[in-house]
């Protein structure tokens, strides 16, 4: 067994006793890589990905093309990064299983802080809830925000009926880091709550999510 291998070993043996609280992040970056990258030292690589991107968040909230670009790492290694964040909003939107309960809209911007905040790209969602705030179904429903995107809002109306909705909640992410709504933000949206009305759906709220944080647009007075 080499020196690496002895190290790797140790801190594997560290994690399963004591969880993730005593690693830094570096130290938690080096973990995962030591999967990627075989029989060397992988502590360069981890500091390379925090020095590049200036935190956790923004390593994982990084596209595969950009993490193979920074020193130490490989393709392996910058897919195996990408792949954690697509597997975490995977396993959020298809547990459907589970009950949710998104009956105010501190919950619902937490919710969805939580599955766009690791997000490359700009993507706007669709939550259906039923009158006590359960979750019924969340859709992909576009990609862009929604002065880029071509809403169907058409299929929005279907998705509510589909689900048997009695309220919707729609959000979409800023990468650029900027979370305040366009006037292009706030006319889609009275587009949508108005098709909405037509077959007595009320539409609750519209998040937009940016920097790991969030505002509402009914909070903002945009829904109004």
């Amino acid at each position: 067994m080499g020196v690496h291998d002895g190290h790797r070993e140790r801190k594997k043996t560290q994690y399963r006793r004591c969880g993730s609280e005593p690693f830094a992040d570096h130290e938690l970056l080096e973990l995962l890589l030591f999967y990627a990258i075989p029989r060397v030292d992988t502590n360069p690589a981890a500091h390379a990905l925090l020095d590049r991107f200036g935190s956790l968040q923004a390593v994982f909230a990084a596209s595969a093309d950009e993490l193979a670009r920074v020193p130490h790492i490989g393709p392996n290694a910058a897919l195996l990064i990408s792949l954690i964040p697509a597997l975490y909003r995977r396993a959020m939107v298809s547990a459907a299983n589970s009950e949710v309960i998104l009956d105010t809209r501190a919950r619902m911007g937490e919710y969805f802080r939580e599955l766009l905040s690791t997000e490359p790209k700009e993507v706007m969602y669709q939550l259906c809830l039923d009158a006590k705030g359960r979750r019924r179904n969340i859709y992909r429903v576009g990609e862009g925000d929604v002065a880029s995107v071509s809403l169907n809002t058409r299929q929005i109306v279907e998705n509510a009926i589909n689900s048997k909705a009695a309220m919707v909640a729609l959000a979409h992410n800023h990468p650029s880091g900027v979370p305040f709504p366009s006037p292009e933000d706030r006319d889609a949206t009275l587009r949508i709550r108005d098709a909405l009305e037509m077959i007595d759906v009320r539409l609750v709220e519209h998040v937009i999510v940016a920097d790991n944080d969030y505002i509402s647009m009914w909070d903002s007075g945009m829904m109004r």
